[in-house]
């Protein structure tokens, strides 16, 4: 089983001298590399779960954390575990979030896992579990994330665009027992929207010359976020089509074609490696019109093609007019015929052995002159400053940390020190307590729940946070209600301050109305390269039970007004001596109810301002949205050093106009 993931950085053995000024007061010295022993079980695993989904009808009896044994899964490779792992996943009232977590083992299924909304399915990230379809597997992929009903007419469990919230990490799915010619050989059927990802995640597949089989399947949606992955064989290894994605460190080998995409608005896909492949892009372009929609833009940056006879291939050329708009940026190619061609044969740019510094095709607007240009050759290659980079030269990337070397010792939860997490208490003083007593010399485990924080909460640098199902912490009360004196609700970093700061599975939130929340100030300075960042953290306003801001306070009638509607003065300020690396991040003020059966919950919220940066940099922001804010969804003020890609945007939504 080859299980060889080009991980750029791996979970980082911390640096000694980073982390002295962030050690809290029990700590005698920082916490140093993983101590777990090899055959130790991720510590995840064996941590006492105790985490709840504080607005569940019955949170005291609803499990957040469901181990797929305990529902009866062996994973011997032989006995064929669908009916308990989907068990594992659907047990409860699944309005609510959960891990279904794997331990390691090869997991036999002959139908798809139906993964539900909220829902993170998680490997152990030590030892990767595998999933093995069987022989006569029979469905759509071996992991569904949003199934189509029988007999529904095309209707699905999930509106497309409204699929949120969900995450796999941490496995091998392998399809080989399934008859090449069968396209039920499909690793993931990945349709889905903001606050997604997929990681750490390998799929083998037939390589036979009539094979059928592809990694991903994704046919529509409004994402979102994937990467460190890798597709050994199929057709396709990746088949996608979605308004927006960010795809970062993906390798194929030995696929037929490496990525086809029948439509999208706009991807980036950074540090994309493709080996032995017959294509690499095989683009459906030329279509003008909502009906018939295809590419429309691409933008690939950091890649390596070996051994490939065509780089990217597109179904029509654009005769010197628009039709798709494709961006080439480093691009190494070692063997590989055609650069970028046209199905028939026309070959718009040469292959060969180059790197290929910066290509364009498009329309190019400068200035403020509202008339393009349409450009098909080389175009000026952007200054790349070199704190965004890494020794190679590519834009710097760094994998989800997940303390896979970590042992269950080094790992302190904060429901066992003193935070509730019930959505009642406030839990501001005992968070900072906890804080201030282990920053640098634990990993800091917040159980699932919400905490509420009614003052600034401040993370010292030192600090690695990991959530659970995407705990939340939301901010409340008299000191976030004054618009004309704005406070933080989550500080991160002192000002000044320089370190370590790491924060994963993270929802930052209010419970309004808070006109005057800054919902996160981020201060903190990097020690060494992407020491300071998030991964897979939200900021969701509004449109939640128990946000205080859902249909029933503020319909899309507007009748609930403006000040009981007001859910946040700012979501996220970058402050200028900042450094952040930032993947994934999703600063949504809720135009719906995320709950409920979707037939109602339209709402009319406010929110200031989305993003704001003043970062001397450096800054990245890796598959980022911000939505709805009223004034901006992204502003950089003075600021420098930043890589954004792809960032994703939707003006104001007051559906009372």
């Amino acid at each position: 089983m080859r299980f060889n993931l080009p991980v750029v950085v791996s979970t980082v053995v911390l640096s000694l001298t980073s982390l002295v000024s962030g050690l809290g007061t029990s700590c005698s010295a920082p916490i140093g590399p993983g101590t777990a022993a090899p055959n130790d079980p991720y510590w995840l695993e064996n941590i006492k779960h105790q985490g709840t989904s504080a607005f569940n009808s019955d949170p005291a009896s609803y499990q957040v954390f469901r181990n797929v044994k305990n529902f009866g899964a062996l994973g011997d490779g032989v006995t064929d575990d669908t009916d308990a792992i989907n068990a594992a996943i659907a047990a409860g009232n699944r309005l609510t979030p959960a891990i279904v977590y794997f331990p390691r083992g090869t997991y036999l299924v002959s139908r798809p896992i139906v993964a539900l909304y909220l829902t993170q399915l998680i490997g152990d990230a030590k030892n990767p579990p595998t999933l093995l379809a069987s022989s006569n597997f029979d469905g759509i992929a071996v992991i569904d994330a949003n199934p189509y009903i029988p007999g529904g007419g095309g209707a699905q469990y999930y509106t497309n665009q409204n699929n949120f919230f969900r995450s796999i990490r941490n496995f091998i799915i392998d399809t080989r027992l399934v008859a090449p010619e069968r396209s039920q050989g499909t690793g993931i059927h990945w349709q889905v929207s903001q606050a997604t990802s997929l990681m750490n995640i390998v799929f083998e597949l037939s390589s036979a010359p009539n094979t059928q089989h592809q990694g991903i399947w994704m046919e529509n949606g409004s994402g979102g976020f994937m990467g460190d992955l890798v597709v050994n064989g199929g057709k396709f290894g990746l088949w996608v089509g979605n308004q927006q994605f960010t795809v970062r460190n993906v390798t194929v080998n030995n696929a037929q074609t490496a990525v086809f995409s029948p439509w999208n608005w706009g991807w980036t896909f950074q540090r994309i490696n493709i080996n032995n492949c017959q294509i690499g892009f095989d683009l459906l372009t030329g279509g003008t019109t909502e009906a018939t929609q295809s590419v429309g833009a691409e933008a690939i940056i950091d890649a390596d093609v070996n051994n490939t006879p065509i780089f990217i291939r597109s179904s029509a050329p654009s005769n010197g007019i628009l039709a798709g708009s494709l961006v080439i940026n480093n691009a190494r190619l070692t063997n590989v015929q055609t650069a970028v061609g046209v199905v028939g044969g026309a070959v718009v740019l040469a292959g060969g052995t180059r790197t290929i510094a910066s290509w364009g095709q498009g329309n190019v607007y400068k200035g403020t002159n509202a008339n393009p240009t349409f450009t098909q050759g080389n175009i000026n290659n952007p200054r790349k400053p070199s704190s965004l980079l890494d020794n190679s030269g590519k834009i710097f990337s760094k994998t989800h940390p997940q303390y896979a070397n970590y042992a269950l010792s080094q790992v302190i939860s904060v429901k066992d020190n003193g935070a509730k997490g019930d959505g009642r208490t406030d839990d501001t003083a005992a968070l900072q307590a906890i804080f201030n007593k282990y920053s640098g010399c634990k990993i800091i485990f917040f159980d699932a729940g919400t905490y509420i924080v009614t003052s600034t909460l401040t993370i010292p640098a030192g600090t690695q946070i990991v959530g659970e199902a995407w705990t939340h912490i939301a901010g409340t009360g008299n000191a976030f209600k004054d618009i004309a004196n704005p406070r933080v609700v989550v500080r991160a970093g002192e000002p000044n301050s320089q370190g370590v700061l790491e924060i994963s599975d993270i929802v930052f939130t209010t419970i309004g109305p808070t006109p005057g929340a800054i919902v996160v100030e981020w201060n903190i300075k990097q020690s060494y390269q992407g020491s300071a960042g998030t991964w897979d953290t939200y900021i969701r306003l509004g449109g939640a039970a128990g946000s205080n801001l859902e249909s029933v306070q503020c319909p899309n009638s507007g009748a609930g007004g403006i000040s009981n509607c007001y859910a946040a003065f700012l979501s996220l300020h970058i402050k200028p001596g900042a450094t952040a690396y930032i993947e994934g991040l999703w600063a949504w003020l809720a135009d719906h109810e995320l709950d409920g059966d979707g037939s109602q919950g339209l709402l009319s919220l406010y929110s200031g301002r989305g993003i704001l940066s003043e970062s001397k940099g450096p800054v990245w922001l890796i598959g980022t949205g911000s939505e709805h804010h009223v004034l901006y969804q992204y502003n950089l003020v003075e600021a420098r050093d930043h890589f954004m890609g792809l960032i994703q945007t939707e003006s104001v939504c007051l559906l009372s106009d």
